[in-house]
Formats: C-alpha cells, structure tokens, sequence
C-alpha cells in the first residue's frame, strides 16, 4: 500500500511540474525566428531577446485563466489528498481529491484545445508547436489518470 501511496504522490508531484512549467515558459509555439507563449512574444534581434507582451485577445485570456486554474486545482488536490490521508475513516476513498484532479485535467485540456484551433500568427512555413505546448497535452492525461487512481484509492491502516 505504501508504495502505491508513493506512486500516486510522485505521479501528482510530475503532473504539477508540468503543469507550471507549461504555464510559465515561453515556448507554446515558434514562427522561424518569433516565439509566443501565454504571455509574451519574443523575437530574436541581434543576438538578444525583444518580448513584447501578447495581445489582449480574449481567446488568450480564456487560455491563460484556464492553465492558472488548472495549476491552482491540481495544487489543492495534493494538499487536500495529504489531508485526507490523515483525517479520512479507514475504508475511506479519495473522492474530494479526485474531483479537484479531474478538474484540473479538464481545465487544462480546454486550454490546450483553444490554444490549438486559435494559435497566434498565421500558421506558415516554419511555423511550429513548442515544448511547454507538448508538455501541457501530457499534463492532461497524467492528470486525468492521477485523477481516477484517486477515485479507486481507498484508505487502509
């Protein structure tokens, strides 16, 4: 059982890494020498990077807001998940955290979807979906299956 315990922690422990870093970096997408993330786009210009802040267009703020919530859902349900591992009856199931997990694993999959169909700049040659794009469509599988190991977990002494 220990070990399963340890697992589940780990496994929400990457979830929550993926998950600031897929909100924070800079690199959602690149257009040849122009990169967007959630919050700035930079251009490559001598040598150094020039970051303007993106748009204020409300598909990006909808993904913006979606992400924050998803990081914010995912950190509560580990802190109500070691909570619960000390205050739920034996027998018991994790069924508070698991809602929050869920949630988390679809906020970040809507996210993820409108960040696909409304991708800044006009997609053209060299036009490509960065890292922390990548990292955010893992988060939501991880989050989602975390979720549901959370349903089918249950307390023992």
């Amino acid at each position: 059982m220990l070990v399963v315990l340890i697992g589940t922690v780990i496994l929400h422990l990457l979830d929550l890494i993926l998950l600031l870093i897929s909100t924070s970096v800079n690199a959602w997408s690149t257009i040849q020498l122009k990169s967007y993330d959630l919050w700035n786009a930079c251009t490559v210009k001598n040598g150094g990077y020039e970051c303007t802040d993106v748009s204020s267009a409300d598909w990006l703020q909808a993904v913006q807001g979606l992400m924050i919530l998803a990081t914010i859902f995912c950190l509560l349900s580990l802190i109500i998940f070691i909570w619960q591992l000390f205050t739920l009856n034996k027998g018991g199931r994790f069924f508070f955290t698991a809602i929050f997990q869920i949630l988390s694993s679809l906020f970040v999959m809507s996210g993820a979807i409108i960040y696909t169909v409304m991708r800044p700049g006009v997609p053209e040659e060299g036009y490509s979906f960065g890292f922390a794009f990548v990292l955010a469509w893992l988060a939501f599988p991880l989050t989602l299956i975390s979720g549901l190991i959370y349903i089918i977990l249950r307390k023992k002494e």
